[in-house]
Formats: structure tokens, sequence, C-alpha cells
């Protein structure tokens, strides 16, 4: 069972053109580099937050007249169109050597760009330490079993990907060896009762939600 803590740094934030946090949340991963899908490189200049480096096929870029805005050295111009930019990012901080990834602006815009963020999510979890920010909370993907620090009446989501049998100890409604599965049942809104709660991972994938713990990276 892996010991979740969270006394490390990210590698890595990964900024996807959706709703980002504004410019004092980067202010607390300072060294940090970040990189940006194409036209979250727009939004990240609005708010003045420099970026490392822009990914993908640099189409919203060019639309909306800003690729001439920013220095060559960092574009990484990857055309391939049977992957999105979301997905061009990963791979390139993946071939980059970076584990601990922070993803931002995960949704925001078009439902289908949000679902299919999931399914991109879901591809690289055996390769990167993957985290998403979203107000204030954490959404970590697990394939194995963990105990996780908590506070006492934390809310915690445990949500399929798309189905898990799991056994829990340490929540208010606890699971044993019981099936979890989308449009099914889902275990949304959780309560931490201890300081530690514990998920043996029978089958299958969860996406775990809880407080951010900013600045620091999930040691899986």
């Amino acid at each position: 069972m892996i010991k979740v803590g969270f006394t490390e740094k990210f590698d890595v934030i990964v900024c996807l053109d959706g709703n980002l946090p504004p410019e004092e949340f980067f202010n607390r991963f300072e060294g940090i580099p970040i990189y940006a899908a194409d036209g979250a490189a727009i939004k990240l200049m609005k708010i003045f937050v420099e970026f490392e480096k822009v990914i993908g096929d640099l189409d919203t870029l060019k639309i909306n007249g800003y690729k001439d805005k920013i220095p060559q050295s960092k574009f990484v111009y990857l055309p391939d169109q049977e992957s999105n930019d979301f997905d061009k990012t990963l791979n390139y901080a993946y071939q980059q050597g970076n584990k601990k990834v922070l993803i931002t602006g995960f949704h925001g815009g078009e439902l289908e760009h949000t679902l299919n963020n999931w399914s991109v999510l879901m591809k690289y979890l055996s390769k990167l330490n993957l985290c998403i920010y979203e107000n204030e909370r954490y959404a970590i993907p697990f394939n194995k079993d963990f105990a996780l620090p908590a506070k006492i009446g934390e809310t915690i989501g445990l949500i399929p990907q798309p189905k898990a049998i799991l056994t829990t100890s340490g929540f208010k409604w606890n699971l044993k060896n019981e099936s979890l599965e989308l449009g099914v049942r889902e275990g949304a809104r959780n309560i931490a009762m201890n300081n530690e709660v514990k998920v043996e991972l029978h089958s299958g994938v969860l996406l775990v939600f809880m407080d951010a713990r900013i600045p620091f990276a999930p040691n899986i």
C-alpha cells in the first residue's frame, strides 16, 4: 500500500485552455516551469504569468494574433491531429524527464474537451504522477492501494474510472469489497473520520478528490 505524503515539489505545471487560477496561485510555485497547451499561453499572458514552453499545433495562438508576441524559443510545434494539445503537452513533459505534474485549466471550455481530457489523463496514469487543481481541490488518479493523510471532516470523493472494486477504512461510509461504477454507483462526497484514510483497490482506477495541499505534490 502506498503511503501518500505531501512534502515534495511538482516538477512542472501544465496549463490547459480552460479556467485558470489567478496570478497569485502561480506565485506559490516559484522555480517550477510552466508548460502551456496552445491557447493557455494567451490566458497566462493576460494575467502576467511567465511560461517556459507553449506546446501543440499553435492554431489558437495564430488565429488570435498572439503567435508573433511569443519568442520562437518557447514554441514546441506539434501539428499531429491524432492527439489533442493536452496529450501532446503531457507527452512532452514525460519526454523531458518530468514525473510530478500539476494540471490546471482542466475544464471550463467546451464539454467534449473536458470529457476528452479525462481519457488523456487515464492514458498517462502509468507514466506520470498526475494531479489536477481546481477551486482549492486536488484530483489524483490511483490504480493501486493507498493510504492518504486527511483532515477529520474533510470531504473526499472516490470516482471510478469507469469501474473499481474497493475496500475502504477511515471514512464515514466505508466499503467492503464493493463496486463503484459510472452510471451505477459513485462515491462523490464521502467524509474523512480519521487523520488517515485507506483504500484497497482490488481492481480498476479511482479518481480521488480532496482539499488541495498547495504547493505540495503527492508522492505517489
